[in-house]
């Protein structure tokens, strides 16, 4: 097989291969959605242990679907710089035999993290990779591949077997219960602490829940007032909504969760002083008269008598 012909075929198996990993990290995805589901119900039960367990299935699979995704960038490397592969020869020129040639620099981490992660893998396209890879480059590449000289750190990382720390898993267990609404860790035991002192509390007797209610009848009554006038002040100052106009077309995502950021926060420059800013601005506003409505303060009967006596002379 001629280096030209090496080289077309490498090149269909990464694409392959690319589109392979897709739909596995779409598959995993998935999966993952439910198993999730499937923690809050734990959690929820109060079943913390399985839960613990259990979700340590999770956190690899997460492990394994970011893997892909750097198999995936890997290959989409080689065949950019594809042209690296079959050096340029003279078009007169026959094709050159099939022959070891040096690794590049620009694909050496790509290809040496494929060579090493394919095995690893159950992906069959990427098996294929790692076949033409060895065949291209040569024994000593692949021997030296194999046993991680060149590799990306974070492949390997990824690649460790090792027991997810009970950190990670309780940033887990913390992660899914704030999306789905179930309590756990600090927010349980407080919900739990609450529950304690309701039950602690004694019902009052008779006469002095009477009592309480006579006291709390002018407040109650006083209250009211006030919200009503407070209501009208509100009414007063209203103002039409400012969301009417063009908004900016610009949005800024978020970066997805992963295992090294289970609940990754995006800080945007300049948020903390605009805030500072606002809350000066509000301190400043001042408050409308009850008197000051749209129609002006409305006058007494005495006033009235007034105007009208003047009107008659």
């Amino acid at each position: 097989m001629s280096s030209k012909s090496l080289v077309n075929k490498l090149k269909v198996q990464l694409k392959l291969s690319i589109s392979r990993l897709r739909m596995v990290q779409q598959k995993d995805s998935a999966k993952a959605k439910q198993q999730r589901r499937e923690m809050a119900q734990l959690l929820e039960q109060g079943k913390i242990q399985s839960a613990r367990i259990r979700v340590e299935n999770i956190i690899r699979s997460d492990i394994t679907t970011e893997l892909h995704e750097m198999l995936e960038l890997y290959c989409e490397l080689v065949i950019a710089r594809a042209q690296l592969l079959d050096p340029p020869s003279s078009p007169h020129s026959s094709p050159a035999p099939l022959t070891t040639m040096q690794l590049d620099p620009a694909l050496e981490e790509a290809v040496r993290s494929l060579i090493y992660a394919a095995p690893r893998t159950d992906v069959k396209e990427l098996h294929q990779v790692r076949a033409l890879l060895m065949e291209k480059f040569g024994k000593d590449v692949a021997l030296a591949s194999m046993e991680g000289s060149g590799v990306a750190s974070r492949v390997l990382k990824k690649l460790k077997v090792e027991t997810p720390s009970s950190e990670l898993v309780d940033a887990y267990l913390t992660e899914i219960a704030r999306f789905y609404g179930v309590p756990f860790g600090e927010s349980s035991s407080t919900a739990a602490q609450d529950n304690d002192d309701d039950e602690d509390d004694d019902e009052p007797g008779d006469g002095e829940k009477e009592l309480a209610d006579t006291l709390l009848e002018p407040a109650l009554l006083a209250e009211e007032d006030s919200k009503k006038e407070d209501e009208a002040e509100e009414l007063v100052k209203a103002t039409p909504p400012r969301k009417f106009g063009p908004q900016s077309p610009l949005r800024i995502t978020p970066p997805s969760p992963s295992t090294d950021n289970v609940a990754p926060k995006l800080k945007l420059p300049g948020s903390a002083a605009a805030g500072a800013e606002g809350k000066k601005v509000q301190g400043k506003k001042v408050q409308v008269k009850k008197d000051a409505g749209p129609g002006g303060k409305i006058p007494d009967v005495d006033e009235l008598a007034k105007r009208f006596a003047q009107l008659k002379r």
